[in-house]
Formats: C-alpha cells, structure tokens, sequence
C-alpha cells in the first residue's frame, strides 16, 4: 500500500490536460473484439482500468499496442480464443468490472466466454444478474464454474426487446455490444444516454452498425453480420475534468483543465457557478477558478444524464463543507455513496446523512434504509488526519480535502486513484501542491 503525504493549505494553481474518458475507452476497447481488423483508438490516458483491459485482451489472443506518449491505442483481435489460465481473468477481474461486457463480442466471436468473479468500487449495488439475463435472452446458456461463469451460444444470438428498470450505463452497454450483431432487431427501452454511451455508438456505428437513438430513451439496434476496425479520437474524462474543477473551488485555486469540453459539462457548470466558482470556456479548455468571498450553499440531486453526474457528487461535496449555510445532497444514482464523508467528518466538516430523500423527489432509494441524503453545515476549515481511501472517486475527494485542510495529511491506498486518474501525482506537482509519495 502506498501513503501520500500532503501539506495543505495551498490553492492549486497552473495547467493540467485530461484525455479521453475512463468510462468510454474501456468499452470501446472491448468493442474492438467484434472485429477481425485493426482498431485505433485515440486520446487514451494511462490509467489503470487502460491496463486491465489491455492484459483482458491479450489473455485472448488480441494484440494491443499502446504508444503511451501519443496516447493511441492499436488493437487487433486477430483469431481470438478463451484465455489459457482463467486464474489470470480472476486476478485482473479483482480490480474491474470489466470482464463482464466481454460476454456479447466473445459469443459471437468464438460462440462462447468466460466471465470471472467481477470486483470494482464498492459504492452500491452493482448486480450482474441484468448481463446474464440479458445474454440468456439472447440465446446464451450460462454454467456456473468454480472460478466464474462459462457461456455459451451454440445457435448464436438472436435479437430480443429489453426494458431496463433504470437507465444503468452497464446494461446500456452490454445491450449495445451484444445487439450489434444479433440477428433481428433489439429495441431497448430506459436506455442510458451518457456522453460516453452516445461516443460508444459512433465507434459502432463506424464498425457497421445501424443504431437509432429516440428522445424517449429508446435504443433501435438491427443486426449485422459482419463488422469491421475503427479509427476514433475518445471524449474528455468529464469525471476528470469536475474533479480538478472541484479541486481549484475547495482550495482556494486557479486550474486550466486542457481538453476539457463544455457540451458534456453543462450540468456541471451551471451547478459550479451557482456554488460561487468561476470558470471560462475557451476552445482548448475550460479554465476553473474561485473567485474570491463566499461560496453559496445549495440543494442538489444527483441523477442519470442530463442531470447532474453522481460521479461529480463526491469532490463537490468537499467543496460545499467551504459553502456558507446548509446544503443538501441526494443521491439516487449509487445508495452507498457517502461513505467518503466520515473521513471528512474527522477532517472537520459538519456533515450529516440520512436515509430519507431530502432536498428532491423520491427516488428508487426511498424506504430502503440506505444512508442517501447528506445535509452539509459551512464553511468549516478542514484539519490535517489519516485517511484510508475508500474507493476511486471518494479517494480523490479525500484528496482534496486533504489539499485543502490545514496541516499535514497521509492518504493511504492511493493506489486506487490510478484506476481513473492519469499521472495525477504529476498533476499535483504542476498545480503546486505539497506531496509526496510513501511506501510501505
């Protein structure tokens, strides 16, 4: 495990470049395996989900090459087969969720997959049952093994309708790969229609697909049979981008995110000026700063796309404890999504959650005995402690605190962080701030 040790106190100030999104250039990775040719991918940051999926791959038969520096990605699947050593699948699998989008390109690949136990954040019920329902639906049989899953297709897959029960970005994605080339029409209805699901259709599409997209949340796939490489530049990691954006407003700061995009950012942005941050977009980025006086407490729910990013939930939070007067947050995305805020709690911060739905409409969370609700108390000034970093974004909250707290902090398990963060220890010193890495 590795400690970070951080001296706060220091706005962040200066330029960092964030590259293509963690949530869509994994997926588009695995879309690489519905065809026989060469796939490019750009804009790819050097992360460790990157990492997981490139050995996932390559288990496979898939070769992949990957020029850091120009962040491009070459994939080709060649003749693909089941990995050699599901032991290999099991440890990648411990660190992501990943493995289980393989099953769709796998089954009409080799007609048969192999899906390991899964890991991944523990911030809220994540269930799997959907994919293989889905899958079975398709014509998939599934066999449970001692070390996972074994499916198979012997008559292929054949197109279904699926209704989702919400608009889960999973099980929008395992639809998308599996319907790509099912034979029939796939109507899915309460699909998501994140930024990076809706990049995740042009890489798609660009293969061959035909997929139509309705206002209603309705998702039209009709089959093919054959698709071919790609050659596409990923979005911005929006995730990325709010996170320093966040960073600068806790801190103090002043933060050009290069690379960052409007478009995928508006719910974002109109939340951030109301707070009481600033922010400038120009054409090559946006730039994030406070600008002086007090922030502005506020009510807020997170929810699905256009709404309001749960992902964006957690660092802002940090940002709000500097807020004046009371805040409320609803989150109805991820039940378990505040967990983070104990350790805030010892930094300091007045915080209180609750299992009732405040500030917002009910949500599917409601009665359910979930702690989804927090009501924040500002400004509090943040105090230097020990922290154990929870999972990918509460970690880099946790960072930020400790960015923005007096004193000096060490943040165990940073490790995480690499999941979706890229060279951010490089990033950190770009800003200014005071850290330094300790190995144990």
């Amino acid at each position: 495990m590795t400690k970070l040790r951080v001296q706060g106190g220091t706005p962040l100030s200066g330029e960092i470049t964030v590259r293509g999104a963690k949530n869509f250039v994994s997926k588009a990775m695995v879309a690489t395996l519905l065809a026989p040719e060469t796939s490019t991918l750009r804009n790819v940051p050097l992360i460790r989900d990157v990492e997981v999926v490139t050995e996932l791959l390559r288990l496979h038969g898939v070769q992949v090459d990957y020029d850091q520096e120009a962040g491009t990605l070459s994939i080709t699947p060649g003749v693909t087969h089941l990995p050699e050593n599901p032991e290999e699948m099991d440890r990648l699998a411990g660190s992501s969720r990943i493995p289980i989008l393989f099953a769709g390109p796998l089954l009409h690949n080799l007609g048969e997959a192999f899906i390991p136990d899964l890991g991944g954040c523990h911030i809220g019920d994540r269930p799997v049952n959907f994919h293989l329902n889905v899958l079975e639906d398709f014509g998939a049989k599934r066999i449970q093994e001692p070390a996972g899953m074994h499916l198979v297709a012997p008559k292929g897959l054949k197109a279904r309708p699926v209704r989702l029960p919400y608009p889960s970005v999973g099980a929008t994605e395992q639809t998308l790969l599996t319907a790509v080339m099912a034979e029939g029409i796939t109507e899915l209805t309460n699909a998501a229609i994140e930024p990076e699901i809706m990049d995740l259709i042009a890489v798609l599409q660009k293969m061959g697909a035909i997929i139509s997209v309705d206002t209603d949340r309705t998702i039209r796939v009709e089959g093919v049979d054959r698709l071919v490489g790609f050659s596409h530049t990923a979005l911005p990691d929006r995730i990325e981008a709010g996170s320093w954006a966040c960073a600068a407003l806790a801190t103090g700061g002043d933060v050009f995110v290069r690379g960052a995009e409007q478009q995928a950012m508006t719910s974002f942005l109109n939340v951030f000026r109301k707070v009481g941050g600033a922010f400038d977009v120009r054409d090559d980025g946006i730039r994030f700063w406070h600008p002086g006086g007090e922030l502005h407490s506020m009510a807020l729910q997170t929810d699905v796309h256009p709404g309001f990013m749960t992902d964006w939930q957690q660092p802002l939070v940090v940002a709000l404890t500097q807020a004046s007067g009371i805040s409320i947050v609803h989150e109805t995305v991820y039940e378990n999504r505040f967990g983070f805020t104990e350790a805030l709690v010892e930094m300091g911060a007045h915080i209180q959650t609750y299992r009732e739905c405040l500030g917002g409409l009910p949500c599917r969370f409601g009665q359910r005995n979930f702690y989804h609700s927090a009501v924040i108390q500002g400004p509090t000034k943040l105090h230097a402690a020990d922290i154990e970093v929870p999972d990918l974004r509460g970690g880099f909250s946790h960072l930020i605190a400790a960015l923005a707290a007096d004193g000096c902090s060490l943040v165990s398990g940073i490790d995480i962080i690499d999941r979706g963060y890229e060279h951010f220890m490089q990033k950190l010193g770009a800003l200014g701030a005071d850290v330094e890495k300790i190995a144990e």
